[in-house]
């Protein structure tokens, strides 16, 4: 029962990882995004192949320079602990990416997978090795549209100031 329970664990802490990615890329949070990866991990995000901690840095920057709103949702995950240090996961991911500029909206959808290997070092499971595969893509133009509901009183995310910071009473210096 203890090693079953050191797994599950063990397992938490490798989706919470994932999902802190999730949480950093969107919103551009550098350093959010490095403390996901070990020193020297490695991205291939097939427009970026390097560090990973450098690509945390560039990935945070290029949405934000490229894109007012982004959202990666992780699906189905699949963790296999193969032991102690080492781990092997598949995540599915949706992604939507809203284009800035003028005019109509341009948004890319994208159904994708980050295959990880995870491992521990001073008892922390942080991503040695990604690779992101791309099992499609669409491009939509989203014209203005009437919603069923006044949606002024929304609290609306943002890159720095996302309503998330102050809900986790976390401020510039703080992070």
């Amino acid at each position: 029962m203890n090693e079953d329970l050191n797994n599950l664990l063990d397992k938490q802490a490798i989706t919470e990882v994932i999902h802190r990615y999730c949480r950093g890329v969107d919103r551009c949070d550098v350093e959010i995004l490095k403390s996901v990866y070990h020193s020297d991990s490695y991205d291939d995000h097939g427009y970026w192949k390097g560090n990973g901690q450098e690509f945390a840095t560039f990935v945070a920057g290029r949405l934000a320079e490229a894109n007012s709103a982004t959202t990666h949702s992780v699906t189905n995950t699949l963790i296999d602990l193969l032991d102690d240090e080492t781990a092997h996961a598949e995540s599915q991911v949706m992604v939507t990416l809203i284009r800035k500029g003028d005019g109509p909206q341009t948004v890319d959808l994208m159904g994708a997978r980050y295959l990880d290997v995870f491992t521990r070092k001073q008892d922390l499971w942080r991503i040695a090795e990604r690779t992101v595969v791309l099992d499609w893509h669409k491009c939509e133009q989203w014209g203005a549209s009437n919603p069923p509901m006044a949606l002024d009183g929304f609290k609306r995310g943002a890159r720095t100031n996302d309503p998330l910071y102050s809900l986790l009473g976390w401020t510039e210096s703080s992070r």
